[in-house]
């Protein structure tokens, strides 16, 4: 069976930055990972380059930024006050360090992730782009299974 609209296909594979080979993710034989294919959950571009294959095929490609995660937005990167951050008039030091993570609401109360990426004495420098924006994946693995 292949690959395809509606199918689940069990996969193994390593996900590295183009730009400097540096694993992101690593999926092994032990705990596949399983995707559901023609839904609209799978970056369009992913899907794609699997289409068509099946059990025991391998498989490696690369994503270019603007079909995986689209480009780095500098409007996505900006300062908010540190005050913004204080509960009962104290701020957490701990939690503003750079590279932390943290939810924040917009003024809908829409919930955004933005990674620290600088903390100043009156604001931190907050990036809500997707970790993975603005980098060209390679994806290398191999079919394990697929499934209606």
């Amino acid at each position: 069976m292949q690959i395809g609209p509606k199918k689940t296909a069990k996969l193994i594979y390593t996900l590295t930055a183009v730009d400097d080979d540096k694993i992101i993710e690593k999926v092994n034989e032990e705990k596949p990972a399983a995707f559901q294919f023609g839904i609209g959950q799978l970056l369009p571009a992913f899907e794609e380059n699997l289409s068509g294959l099946k059990a025991n095929d391998e498989f490696s490609f690369i994503l270019k930024a603007e079909d995986a995660y689209g480009p780095s937005d500098p409007y996505a990167i900006f300062d908010i006050p540190i005050d913004t951050f204080a509960v009962d008039g104290k701020t957490d030091e701990k939690m503003l360090q750079v590279g932390n993570t943290i939810p924040m609401n917009d003024n809908d109360g829409n919930k955004h992730m933005g990674r620290i990426t600088k903390v100043m004495p009156e604001a931190v420098t907050m990036n809500f782009n997707h970790p993975l924006a603005g980098k060209d994946l390679r994806f290398s693995g191999k079919v394990i299974d697929v499934k209606e």
